[in-house]
């Protein structure tokens, strides 16, 4: 027998760039080892604003109308033949990423790496998978975390980009003590600076072109030292623009009294030039870990790593993480973190929302950090 819809919902769906339409679609039951999830937050991510602006992120395009969002939480409603670790009612974080759970990767917990998996809010898998930007989804149960009675939607909804930096932590071993640098202080920077600090770090420092985002990441205590990189003209030659990188962090490692470097360096911008300069920055025997997604191709001064032991690490989303960040999430160990969320809009105002993120400031002048959606 085909499954009845019993009713419709709303969905924000992207057609083409920039051009996102507010649907009335049927609501489907659950299927066998799903539950239906009525998504009661959602947060804005760079690679949805990348959607939104080019129809793209990296090589993946749109090629059939898609919902965007992975960031979420929400509230069981129903559950399909087969589940038995939720109940309707129970709050849960929504993990968008779903692996085959039989390969190599998933079976040695690195199920970031499965080759057949896909991620819900992404255009890497045809046909797509719809993402969190609707009333309701249907989403298979054993990536559906249950929230601790503390959390809310709204912080739940941060567990995902938290898991980024909590699995990018577990690979370059932060421990109390270290000294950290950021490079890149937007929401994923931000995060990375307050896991840091929640971990013990000795010293947390940060460095971006944007002295707002720096001023927030100093006031509200995520980051203790801070450094605004000025504006230079564009390198000429590839030999220049290592030089320029070399000089530039030396400027900045001076400034903030640790000339040696740093343990550990959370790149998070994506740009060439942080990570060149993230080599340098690191102590020696010290780790640069790339968690920023931009430049496809990067000349680096590898002469410099490799003669100094310093360790440059990638790191791809997160395995296995949703349970420590919404533990964090919920401990306040994370101190401010809820102030990262700057603006609240509802889902019928999804095109807005976008258009928000990509200017960076309201009609008041205020900073756009992180915009959380609701229904």
């Amino acid at each position: 027998m085909s499954p009845v819809a019993f009713s419709a919902h709303r969905a924000a769906v992207l057609y083409n760039p920039k051009d996102i339409r507010i649907e009335r679609r049927p609501v489907w039951p659950p299927q066998y080892d799903h539950a239906q999830v009525a998504v009661k937050s959602t947060g804005l991510c760079g690679s949805d604003l990348h959607y939104y602006i080019d129809g793209k992120n990296g090589d993946f395009a749109i090629q059939s109308p898609l919902v965007l969002g992975h960031e979420a939480a929400g509230v069981i409603v129903s559950v399909g033949p087969g589940v038995k670790n939720l109940v309707p009612g129970q709050r849960v974080a929504i993990e968008a990423g779903v692996m085959c759970r039989r390969c190599d990767y998933c079976s040695s917990g690195r199920y970031n790496l499965c080759k057949s998996l896909w991620f819900a809010s992404s255009a890497k898998t045809i046909p797509h998978h719809d993402g969190t930007l609707q009333d309701r989804m249907n989403h298979p149960s054993h990536v559906l975390h249950p929230l601790p009675d503390n959390c809310s939607f709204e912080l739940a909804a941060l567990a995902e980009p938290l898991s980024v930096l909590i699995h990018a932590s577990r690979r370059a071993n932060l421990t109390e003590g270290q000294r950290v640098l950021v490079f890149g202080v937007g929401s994923i920077g931000i995060l990375a600076c307050a896991l840091a600090k929640s971990y013990g770090a000795a010293q947390v420092a940060a460095v971006d072109i944007n002295q707002q985002r720096l001023d927030f990441a100093k006031s509200n205590g995520f980051a203790s030292r801070t450094y605004c990189l000025p504006a230079v003209d564009k390198a000429k030659t590839t030999d220049e623009q290592l030089r320029q990188a070399r000089v530039n962090i030396h400027k900045v490692l001076a400034d903030f009294d640790t000339p040696d470097g740093y343990d550990i360096v959370f790149e998070c911008t994506g740009a060439e030039s942080c990570i060149q300069m993230s080599i340098h920055a690191a102590v020696t025997g010290g780790k640069v870990m790339l968690v920023g997604m931009g430049s496809r191709n990067v000349m680096l001064p590898l002469s410099a790593a490799a003669l100094r032991e310093v360790d440059i690490q990638g790191s791809f989303r997160y395995a296995g993480t949703y349970p420590k960040a919404l533990s964090l999430l919920a401990s306040g160990k994370l101190q401010n973190v809820e102030k990262l969320v700057t603006h609240r809009l509802r889902l019928d105002e999804t095109a807005r929302a976008f258009d928000l993120l990509a200017r960076g400031r309201d009609e008041q002048g205020n900073m756009v950090m992180k915009i959380m959606v609701a229904p």
